[in-house]
């Protein structure tokens, strides 16, 4: 497709991109990546970083009112603009301000070779909030003929002829870089999620085995070769920097790539990879190390360093599981997790413990409370501290601010302030 702007908008969005580019060169913006590299590093005596994940309560982040363009690719570019300088202008947390403008190969995947339809609703303020997937497989032990192997593919001629668009009109400013992940889906049971519903995915396990063994087999095949023809098309790219792997869990470190990397030929096994298992938190240790773990051990043993876990507790399948994990790097340590657990299980290991705070703090009430904020993240560095484990704080799952955005910024201030005092 052709790419155009109106000249208003290019001119408006050339001037976003400047501040951009200023708030990147700021002296504090080097010192957030090394504070970052080190966690990751898992340099002994690391600051932690703290982060808090804007996304999900974009209603008072990022408000219709802020936006000037009107075309729809005008508006993408301007969203992303506005959402960098306003984390650093309003939150002023750890995150590190993109010296580049990226963009992504323009992929494309069919996960099932079926369309499985999706129910939305949205909370009263209009804004969507819950979705509920028309599972096509009602009972597992009468098979999944009707599920696919996935089909994907890449547009490179059009990816390079926006590439090539973006430098024309940015690139004096902010270089433009292709950026990539693994393309692989390996979330292996969230996918299996919108297949069949959590009832028939229980059941499975004790009236169809060796189905439900057949099925995760052929997602993670799925991923298998997608991410090795990823890695074949020349389609990676090193994320090894101001990318994220999960949510806000930027990936600064020395440790990746593995060796000489030379122009297209980036390996899995220079990547980093995500995983999760959220919907298996009623499943007890034994089933999930029966029916899950082996799919994802051997997606894991394809990268170079693998982050595991969203909202789900760690610790339960930590010692029959996780602890077998190839190449686990970081772990989730979610507010359902045993923090004291994990701390002992991850301590000497370099693996990064990675806290997320109770988000109802900073998004059910109008004002914080500032001693139970200040509580939340002290009793995290105080299970933590002196047992050799690189940390970081990432705040996710805060839907709502109530209009009230200094109460971020302030959540900032006082975590950097606790923080202060173990290091």
């Amino acid at each position: 497709m052709p790419y155009s702007l109106p000249e208003n908008e290019r001119t408006y969005l050339r001037e976003l991109a400047k501040r951009q580019a200023e708030i990147a060169a700021l002296p504090v913006m080097a010192e957030r990546r090394k504070m970052w590299t080190a966690m990751n590093d898992a340099v002994p005596g690391a600051r932690p970083p703290f982060a808090i994940e804007t996304w999900t309560f974009d209603r008072d982040f990022m408000p219709a009112s802020i936006h000037q363009c009107t075309t729809s690719y005008g508006r993408g570019l301007e969203g992303a603009f506005l959402r960098r300088i306003r984390e650093y202008e309003i939150l002023n947390d750890d995150k590190v301000t993109p010296d580049t403008l990226d963009m992504g190969w323009h992929t494309w995947c069919d996960p099932f070779g079926i369309e499985i339809k999706t129910d939305y609703v949205a909370d009263a303020e209009g804004v969507t909030m819950g979705y509920h997937f028309q599972c096509p497989i009602t009972d597992l032990s009468d098979g999944f003929d009707m599920v696919k192997p996935a089909t994907f593919g890449v547009d490179k001629e059009g990816t390079l002829e926006e590439k090539a668009f973006l430098e024309e009109t940015f690139g004096d400013i902010l270089p433009v870089r292709l950026r990539s992940g693994v393309y692989a889906n390996n979330y292996l049971t969230q996918q299996l999620m919108r297949l069949m519903s959590m009832e028939t995915f229980f059941t499975a396990m004790y009236d169809a085995p060796d189905n439900l063994h057949a099925l995760m087999g052929l997602l993670r095949d799925n991923a298998v070769r997608m991410a090795r023809w990823a890695e074949a098309e020349g389609l990676l790219e090193l994320n090894n920097g101001n990318q994220m792997t999960c949510g806000t869990c930027f990936n600064f470190t020395t440790l990746l790539p593995k060796g000489e990397v030379t122009l297209g030929q980036v390996k899995l096994s220079d990547m980093w990879a995500g995983m999760d298992s959220q919907e298996t938190v009623g499943v007890s240790p034994e089933l999930f190390h029966e029916f899950c773990f082996p799919y994802y051990r051997d997606l894991a043993e394809m990268y170079g360093l693998v982050y595991w876990g969203c909202c789900e507790p760690a610790d339960p399948i930590w010692e029959t599981s996780l602890s077998q994990l190839p190449n686990l790097k970081a772990v989730s340590i979610s507010r359902w997790a045993d923090q004291h657990f994990m701390a002992d299980a991850l301590a000497g290991t370099g693996i990064v413990y990675s806290r997320k705070p109770n988000p109802n703090l900073l998004g059910v009430d109008v004002n914080l409370d500032e001693e139970a904020w200040a509580a939340e993240i002290r009793e995290t560095l105080e299970i933590t501290t002196g047992k050799n484990i690189p940390l970081e704080f990432v705040v996710r799952d805060v839907y709502t601010m109530h209009g009230n955005l200094g109460k971020a910024r302030r959540a900032v201030e006082i975590a950097r302030a606790e923080i202060d005092r173990f290091y």
